[in-house]
């Protein structure tokens, strides 16, 4: 099942503002050399191990330039491979294999290094009822690729941008006078606009936190950059009355222990901002 913000409008206007950037006027390589008849096959092959996501976007892609091409595919989206595999086979128009290789491939390997990561740091937090969340560190005009890269690693969906959640942050609460402020005023909001978003408050103190509980209206509670013990005093403090989040330069080393504490969510950027893509290429097939 996809994501809802993969659908069709959404899904066009990546790959027409896509192409546009790759090719302009056209693909002058393929045009000036392969004949506008000509067929082929080819295979997308994994060159390192990993997580493989965007084989459905894959799909969809050639469904829309090309749909006469022959798609068959070895693996699905989630699914562990390894140095070798060959995941998806091409039978087509060479023009067309030619025109889309780069942008599934930029697609695919971006997007399985982000599931890789993904899936690696819930191994390091299973067992804790923490749930990992990505943020809104991605690539500009990418999001929605990297957004369901997190999904098809197992990890969850924050806020997708700035329309879909209320958060008001550390520079919201100190230009609205403080925490009471700024959830007094947005409730206010809500109510004049009749949307009904739910409401995250960051805070980075004890006192913050129970600024945040006293409004009584506070979907969640971000526990910002806190060290351990000041995470676990926060958590006690909220005790149920309000959900929890943990972010703040949240890495590998670190993310067992912050779940630990008890914490119902982590978010961690580098999910999205700080990802090493795998390596994939596309062969021709003689």
């Amino acid at each position: 099942m996809l994501p809802e913000y993969i659908n069709s409008d959404s899904l066009d206007t990546f790959i027409e503002n896509a192409f546009a950037e790759d090719i302009g006027d056209g693909d002058h390589s393929s045009l000036a050399s392969i004949p506008r008849a000509a067929k082929n096959k080819a295979h997308f092959l994994m060159k390192e191990d990993g997580i493989i996501a965007g084989v459905a976007l894959c799909k969809m892609i050639f469904e829309r330039v090309e749909p006469t091409m022959i798609i068959e595919t070895l693996v699905k989206d989630g699914d562990v491979v390894k140095s070798g595999d060959i995941i998806i086979r091409l039978e087509g128009f060479s023009r067309a294999i030619l025109m889309c290789e780069r942008l599934i491939l930029n697609c695919m390997q971006r997007m399985s290094g982000i599931a890789s990561h993904t899936v690696y740091l819930n191994t390091l937090i299973h067992g804790t009822g923490a749930k990992l969340l990505d943020t809104r560190k991605t690539t500009p005009n990418f999001r929605m690729m990297e957004k369901w890269a997190v999904l098809i690693g197992g990890g969850v969906n924050h806020r997708y941008g700035l329309f879909d959640m209320i958060m008001l942050k550390d520079n919201h609460i100190d230009f609205a006078g403080g925490i009471k402020k700024a959830v007094a005023s947005t409730k206010a909001y809500l109510k004049e606009t009749g949307k009904n978003l739910k409401i995250e408050v960051e805070t980075r103190n004890l006192e913050e936190v129970e600024a945040a509980l006293e409004t009584k209206a506070v979907d969640r509670i971000m526990l910002d950059n806190m060290d351990l013990e000041l995470m676990r005093k926060a958590i006690k403090l909220i005790d149920g009355r309000s959900e929890t989040e943990a972010s703040g330069g949240i890495t590998e080393e670190t993310i067992q222990a912050v779940a630990e504490t008890g914490v119902d969510y982590i978010s961690v950027g580098a999910l999205t901002h700080s990802i090493k893509s795998i390596d994939i290429s596309l062969k021709a097939v003689e």
